[in-house]
């Protein structure tokens, strides 16, 4: 007697920040995800799921170009990577907090630049280039937005004027001595699918039954 092949789901989860909230809340919904530190291929009893653990950077990129079924990434970073995906839900959670997570301009407390129109000629450190670029351009304000590796907060105001940073409460800001002018996106994680495995009938049933 011949086996009926599983037909699988390939779905990216968030690694980093995101990853145990994330988990936390496929447990609740009933998906045990067991994962290894070196391993970015989580295991789960469902064998219609196929994991993936990648940067929420990432995951939208993977899934516009069908590398990924579907995957759960900040509305953020699909704006930032300006991904054509078929947006399923947004899921009310964030790293520490219920709270949207939040890209903010934020300066030196003792920093004279108090609205976006101050930034104009000034030096920006973010990991949202694009996000960032086009905030300005709204703004009607030319400024130089540089890529930041990380540790953004550390850098103004030695080597830039400003930061747009992610934050929840704010905290890690008010450690470094920085304060915040203005919140430029607000961002709660989504499931997203690939545009092709959505006309999928039983790709797309698998993930409303995930929603």
């Amino acid at each position: 007697m011949t086996e009926t092949k599983t037909e699988k789901l390939r779905l990216g989860l968030p690694k980093g920040s995101l990853q145990d909230s994330t988990l936390a809340l496929m447990a609740k919904a009933g998906w045990k995800v067991l994962t290894s530190s070196r391993s970015y291929v989580p295991r789960t009893e469902d064998k219609e799921l196929e994991l993936r653990l990648i940067r929420a950077q990432e995951i939208s990129r993977y899934v516009e170009h069908g590398f990924l079924d579907a995957g759960i990434t900040g509305a953020d970073w699909i704006a930032e990577n300006n991904s054509d995906v078929q947006e399923v839900c947004e899921i009310a959670y964030s790293k520490q907090t219920t709270n949207p997570a939040r890209w903010v301009l934020a300066v030196p407390n003792d920093s004279p630049i108090n609205s976006a129109k101050d930034l104009q000629g000034k030096r920006i450190a973010t990991e949202v280039v694009k996000l960032t670029q086009r905030w300005l351009k709204q703004h009607g304000v030319t400024a130089e937005v540089e890529f930041s590796w990380g540790a953004t907060e550390v850098k103004a105001p030695e080597l830039v004027d400003a930061i747009v940073e992610l934050t929840e409460t704010g905290s890690s800001l008010k450690a470094n001595n920085l304060r915040i002018v203005e919140t430029l996106v607000s961002s709660y994680p989504k499931l997203i699918a690939n545009k092709k495995a959505w006309k999928n009938a039983w790709k797309r049933n698998k993930i409303e039954t995930l929603a």
